[in-house]
């Protein structure tokens, strides 16, 4: 359950730089929405974080909550906000995701 709650943190993560993206963009008042956006998922995320690292070793938890975040992030940079998607991005995202896998395999 726990290894669960740590996924649903890493995606929090990612909905709250997705947040800090859409106000980036934005030049009105609706960034100040897009901000308290990103604070409630990042409660959520840290909640969920502090949760799951209850029972997990912290190392690990933390790795792959941040690994779940970046490799969430760089995907919203690149489908979302138009980044690019070279070679070497798609290289390094995927040695990434295929470290994320391994933690998870060696933990007990």
């Amino acid at each position: 359950m726990n290894w669960i709650l740590l996924v649903i943190a890493g995606l929090f993560e990612v909905v709250f730089a997705f947040c800090l993206g859409k106000a980036k963009e934005i030049d009105t008042e609706v960034k100040y929405l897009w901000y308290g956006g990103f604070l409630v998922a990042l409660i959520i995320s840290m909640g969920l974080l502090i949760k799951a690292t209850q029972s997990l070793p912290i190392g690990t938890a933390y790795a792959v909550w941040t690994g779940i975040g970046a490799v969430g992030t760089v995907l919203i940079g690149i489908l979302v906000f138009k980044e690019p998607a070279t070679f070497w991005r798609i290289f390094f995202i995927t040695t990434l995701i295929s470290s994320i896998i391994g933690l998870k395999v060696v933990s007990h």
